[in-house]
């Protein structure tokens, strides 16, 4: 195993780049922007190795892009209604960013800053970032840590860890776009998707969970056997036409606090990549990169279309603060919030 560091100037100050490369020569690049993925580059049936992650030409183009492409947003992924929570009884208010609601954090979330790369081994790398009481509204000096780790047999594990000096709350994930083809062969529509996970959130028009939790069987949100992510995304259904796609949250079946478990399996049948996502988290949000026109020049220096990429985001609910029946998001002192999602990439 090895590891490469290069560096880049920014507006927000230098960005570090960590690439990460196993025996067979399949590799990870991370950046200290958001404790980001760069990179996936892993091998296709035929051993042919291609970038699986979408991603940027220029490191400074990760600052404050639509997508939160590959980055960690926070310090609460996801949507919070009208930017408005109550915790023991006092009110906070976050920014609006996402029509009337608050989404990944606010403007300046965890994904646009720099993290402290804290410890960089063989084939490790852990970023740390320190958010102060207040930041974006949020109660309470928070220490986030992202550790990645990267094996011989191609699987990347991310552990997202915080503690707290004053109650808050925090839902942590990963922000990766992938496309198995190769982040430049086009659509993912005819990617494969299996996900654990027999009932989905309905949102309200601005994608809020109404707190029902409904059957996925009959409705195009069934995905408990392998089906294209193209099939039905354009039926005559509520919940798709309200963001142009998937862009919703999947409950995990018999999910059980700590437990690390496969939750969903996305296929490409042309290169025969598979990726297996595990995760200790009760949900995860699928989203069909259906707004990823016009973001910055990819890496590969062509132009992403919509449903370039999809993000598979292992997370708790999204409303989570404002929704007292859900699994708790709330972080007190002394507790530690302790998540792990692991992407195994084969063939």
């Amino acid at each position: 195993m090895a590891i490469i560091e290069k560096t880049y100037p920014s507006q927000k100050g230098t960005i570090t780049h960590y690439t990460i490369t196993n025996a067979s020569g399949a590799s990870v690049t991370l950046s200290t922007l958001g404790a980001g993925i760069v990179s996936v580059i892993v091998p296709d049936k035929d051993g042919n190795m291609a970038d699986v992650a979408l991603g940027y030409k220029d490191a400074a183009s990760w600052i404050a892009d639509g997508p939160c492409m590959g980055k960690i947003p926070g310090r609460f992924a996801n949507r919070i209604a009208r930017g408005h929570f109550t915790l023991d009884g006092k009110e906070y208010t976050l920014a609006i960013n996402n029509g009337p609601n608050a989404l990944h954090g606010g403007l300046e979330g965890f994904m646009n800053q720099i993290w402290d790369a804290r410890t960089v081994g063989e084939n490790k790398v852990v970023m740390v970032y320190c958010s102060e009481d207040g930041e974006e509204g949020y109660p309470g000096n928070l220490v986030a840590t992202a550790e990645y780790t990267w094996s011989e047999d191609n699987k990347l594990t991310l552990r997202l860890s915080a503690t707290t000096d004053a109650p808050t709350v925090i839902n942590l994930t990963n922000h990766a776009y992938f496309n198995l083809d190769g982040e430049n062969s086009g659509s993912v529509l005819d990617h494969e998707l299996k996900l654990n996970a027999s009932r989905w959130l309905p949102t309200d028009e601005t994608q809020i969970p109404t707190g029902e939790r409904a059957p996925v069987a009959g409705t195009p949100m069934d995905f408990t056997e392998f089906k294209t992510i193209g099939r039905d995304i354009n039926a005559d259904f509520e919940a798709l036409k309200i963001g142009k796609g998937y862009d919703h949250c999947w409950l995990v079946d018999d999910y059980n606090k700590g437990n690390l478990k496969e939750v969903a399996e996305l296929r490409a049948p042309r290169s025969g990549r598979r990726l297996i996502v595990e995760s200790t988290q009760p949900g995860m949000q699928i989203y069909t990169g259906n707004w990823l026109a016009g973001c910055p020049e990819s890496i590969s220096g062509g132009e992403y279309k919509d449903y370039d990429g999809v993000a598979i985001e292992c997370q708790a609910f999204p409303d989570g603060p404002n929704k007292p029946d859900f699994p708790s998001v709330t972080l007190r002192p002394g507790e530690e919030y302790d998540e792990i999602i692991t992407f195994k990439f084969c063939n």
